[in-house]
């Protein structure tokens, strides 16, 4: 009646030697979003909006990164 639901994105597997981890922060509204950076092509793929500590932490969990790898571009 409002409209179809929408689907949560699956959770792709995160390919080190592929992918960069990175978190795109924008400068004007401080928004930050987490994903991968493609590293032949550069083309980013954004997975989640970080609105605290913890969905960091989420995103870590379910994709497997290490914290300390995690890139911030602005």
């Amino acid at each position: 009646m409002f409209g179809k639901k929408k689907k949560m994105k699956e959770v792709k597997p995160y390919d080190p030697a592929k992918q960069i981890p990175v978190i795109r922060s924008s400068i004007c509204t401080g928004e930050k979003t987490a994903g991968f950076e493609d590293r032949g092509t550069g083309k980013f793929e954004d997975l989640m909006l970080i609105a605290s500590e913890e969905d960091l932490r989420q995103f870590c969990r379910t994709y497997g990164v290490d914290r300390k790898d995690i890139v911030t571009r602005w």
